[in-house]
């Protein structure tokens, strides 16, 4: 699997939040990179394949598509 990455990940631990319409899922990033981060959320569910990912501590917003899925995490990738 590590071969299928664009780029390296690095650890992390952010609080941030996961954002569509009027709602706002809290969440905190793991494994970071410039292509995507892995996100560990209380619940999925309702959680849609494209949202804006708000990094609280950084000011920064980013656009993500949901690559994959297990439990409470999340993988997307940044565009």
């Amino acid at each position: 699997m590590d071969d299928a990455r664009r780029s390296l990940r690095h650890r992390v631990l952010k609080s941030g939040s996961i954002r569509f319409g009027d709602v706002a899922i809290p969440c905190v990033l793991r494994n970071l990179s410039t292509a995507g981060v892995a996100l560990e959320v209380g619940s999925q569910v309702g959680i849609p394949e494209q949202f804006t990912l708000i990094v609280h501590t950084e000011n920064k917003i980013h656009s993500c598509t949901v690559i994959w899925r297990k439990e409470k995490r999340l993988g997307v990738a940044f565009y």
